[in-house]
């Protein structure tokens, strides 16, 4: 089957064409799976207690040693969480070609059923994902799980010889990242992540556009996203059969609690299993801000946040941050869950041009072309933007999922390096980690 694409176009803007050549990241081309080498993570504790190995996993042994042999074997795929994301993701794998469902996990059995009916008559559905794990036809997982999941699933996949593509974050908190990196270094697996702007081409022009010097020095890059969730009401929770629900299995990791359907649908906006709009929608941007910027931590990090509207949210509706680099750059972060407008972004700043960039595409704007303190913008240097995707889900998503989860099964088969990294993705979960941690503690939060 042919890929998926969406095409990008040059828009002229009145100066010279110039040559759009697609630069190529740092990580690709790494063989035997290995990780990129990057500075050692720091202040991350040891011994987390949600990781604590089930004894039902299997050792990787001969199923750990298996391997994708030839580009025309057939990649079993097994789905764990089955919510809206989960079967969104799986939804491109059967297009990408040589990827097959096999087997789908969810605690919830409606969830579960219209995921096994979704992806074909032979798909096995399993309450408990560990049987998942078991599965000798099963060579791959995508897990798609609340965040609390993300790291122990993933640790449990590898100690079962299985390759994974976890969403982001792929940890929950700061002390997951160092056990998750070693189990990936000690397993030897393919680990991709959901940051999916590192394999959206007009994301990877742009870094090389950086890369290259365009914008000069870049002292400064801005970052925003904006969801309205007035829609989402804690009054407005669909109904839940919990007589269908393995609530137990759900809360997993998290503290005990009753059953909640509000927590259940909504889990993103608690502190137990998510971390909102900081871990959901930040770590996207500041993954492609430290991807451009060639940076793994900020050494000084400062936040607050305060609820207007959502008082039945743990977390805060309003977030502004603001991150120290020692590259020699500041990055903010403003985030809000009441309006929607102007949606999302990042600035770069630098001597000679400014960048604008986002999931539609990216313009230059040439530093020195207004008079001072210019109330608008000179017209750009140069603009891509991708053509009008025919679905809501391309409008939000693109192809940067699609092409994602391409480049992750080509190394599964050729056992490199993904462009979404495991890594990458430590490294985007601490800062925002680290985000959450200033303004629940009210503290600037350094690297000790």
């Amino acid at each position: 089957m042919g890929r998926n694409i969406c095409p990008t176009r040059l828009i002229e803007s009145g100066l010279d064409h110039m040559s759009l050549g697609a630069s190529t990241p740092s990580t690709r081309g790494t063989t035997k799976g290995a990780l990129p080498r990057a500075r050692a993570v720091s202040g991350l504790s040891r011994g987390v207690n949600s990781m604590q190995r089930r004894d039902s996993i299997p050792t990787t042994t001969a199923l750990g040693a298996r391997r994708i042999s030839g580009a025309n074997d057939r990649i079993g795929v097994g789905l764990i969480g089955c919510g809206e994301r989960g079967r969104g993701v799986a939804d491109y794998l059967p297009g990408i070609g040589g990827a097959e469902i096999r087997g789908v996990a969810d605690v919830y059995a409606p969830r579960r059923l219209q995921a096994a009916a979704q992806f074909g008559p032979t798909v096995r559905a399993f309450t408990d994902y560990r049987k998942v794990l078991e599965s000798n036809d099963i060579d791959v997982v995508v897990i798609g799980t609340p965040d609390h999941w993300h790291a122990p699933m993933t640790i449990d996949a590898l100690a079962a010889g299985k390759d994974a593509y976890v969403e982001k974050p792929v940890t929950h908190t700061l002390a997951e990242g160092e056990d998750l990196l070693k189990a990936v270094e000690a397993s030897g697996r393919v680990v991709a992540t959901g940051t999916q702007q590192r394999s959206w081409d007009h994301f990877i022009e742009a870094k090389g556009l950086i890369d290259k010097g365009e914008l000069g020095r870049v002292t400064f890059a801005r970052c925003h996203w904006s969801q309205n969730h007035l829609q989402s009401g804690a009054q407005g929770a669909p109904e839940v059969d919990a007589g269908q629900l393995d609530w137990d299995q759900w809360l997993g990791p998290a503290p005990k609690q009753p059953f909640d359907k509000v927590r259940f649908y909504y889990w993103r906006f608690f502190w137990d299993f998510g971390g909102g709009s900081v871990t959901d929608l930040m770590t996207h941007w500041i993954d492609v801000i430290q991807w451009f910027l060639n940076s793994t931590e900020a050494q000084e990090t400062y936040a607050s946040g305060t609820t207007y509207v959502h008082d039945w949210f743990d977390v805060p509706d309003t977030v502004t941050a603001t991150l120290l680099f020692p590259e020699g750059y500041t990055a903010t972060y403003e985030g809000n869950l009441t309006f929607g407008l102007p949606g999302c972004g990042i600035v770069f700043h630098g001597d000679k041009a400014m960048m604008a960039i986002d999931r539609h595409g990216y313009s230059v704007y040439e530093e020195g072309r207004m008079p001072f303190e210019a109330p608008g913008l000179p017209r750009p240097i140069r603009s891509v933007e991708r053509e009008e995707p025919t679905s809501n889900v391309e409008r939000m998503d693109g192809t940067g999922t699609a092409e994602n989860l391409r480049n992750w099964l080509d190394c599964v088969r050729s056992r490199g390096t993904p462009n979404a990294h495991v890594r990458a993705g430590v490294e985007a979960a601490n800062t925002a980690h680290r985000v959450n941690m200033a303004l629940r503690e009210k503290r600037v939060v350094g690297l000790t």
